[in-house]
């Protein structure tokens, strides 16, 4: 089953074209990257797929529905949930707090309701907690949840960036550039951490991602953009093994870091 279908998708900045005719395809429960060289075009794809920039021609499927010309905001209560290169928490608050302020903008309970301690309300507050505290475990936070965001380094941010954005309940979560800034050995966990994700969550990921070892190990699935189009596409050891793909992102054949990057 199709979770996302992207179309023909164009976007002119001017006289320039940042993206020309794109299409890509994300089945149920997979892990996607979308790979290119700075200025391919990967950021502008995800901004029209999570609905920040409209295109000029094209258009996005989500679980069989049109979405192409529907907010951000619409998008996410359908099932689309981001993550940003930037890491997005609020550093004074406690790990947990910073989820649960995002599992509570899913709420089915009204304000009404929340502030009058309804039976509904408490029910839903219930379930809200052990959500919250099935991600933490998920995630290796649990250990952690009283410490405040601020105070942890970048790996354990992004893991609570990642428990926050799976708070809203994505059938889709758009990750882009998850490993920006990490080490070795926080990318090797986020690694983990996703592919847990997907066995206990079921979450299908589109990933934007300049580190290759996990792109490589990690994606069923990759698409190669450069300058705006899409280069090639297929299994990571199709798109590894692609001359084109080699010479205009990966680099030349034998290369050290290339062959250490695809191992």
């Amino acid at each position: 089953m199709a979770v996302l279908d992207v179309t023909g998708v164009s976007v002119r900045f001017g006289g320039i074209h940042a993206l020309g005719d794109v299409s890509l395809f994300v089945n149920a429960g997979e892990i996607v990257g979308l790979i290119g060289p700075n200025g391919a075009g990967k950021t502008t794809l995800f901004n029209v797929i999570s609905g920040l920039r409209a295109a000029d021609a094209g258009s996005v499927y989500f679980l069989d529905e049109d979405i192409t010309g529907l907010a951000p905001e619409h998008r996410s209560l359908l099932g689309v949930g981001r993550t940003f290169q930037s890491v997005e928490v609020f550093r004074g608050l406690a790990v947990e707090e910073n989820v649960m302020i995002a599992r509570e903008a899913r709420e089915k309970a009204g304000p009404v309701a929340t502030a009058l301690r309804t039976p509904w309300a408490r029910i839903e507050a219930k379930r809200s907690e052990e959500k919250v505290r099935v991600l933490l475990r998920i995630l290796g936070l649990d250990g952690i949840r009283k410490v405040l965001a601020g105070d942890l380094p970048l790996g354990a941010q992004r893991r609570v960036e990642l428990a926050r954005a799976l708070a809203g309940q994505p059938k889709l979560l758009l990750l882009d550039e998850p490993a920006s800034g990490m080490d070795t050995k926080e990318t090797h966990s986020l690694a983990q951490d996703l592919l847990r994700i997907r066995a206990a969550l079921g979450v299908t990921m589109l990933m934007v991602e300049h580190d290759m070892r996990l792109v490589m190990d990690i994606c069923d699935y990759i698409y190669v953009l450069n300058f705006g189009k899409l280069m090639a596409d297929g299994r990571p050891s199709e798109v590894r093994s692609n001359p084109e793909v080699v010479a205009a992102y990966l680099g030349a054949e034998g290369d050290e870091p290339v062959g250490a990057a695809c191992s």
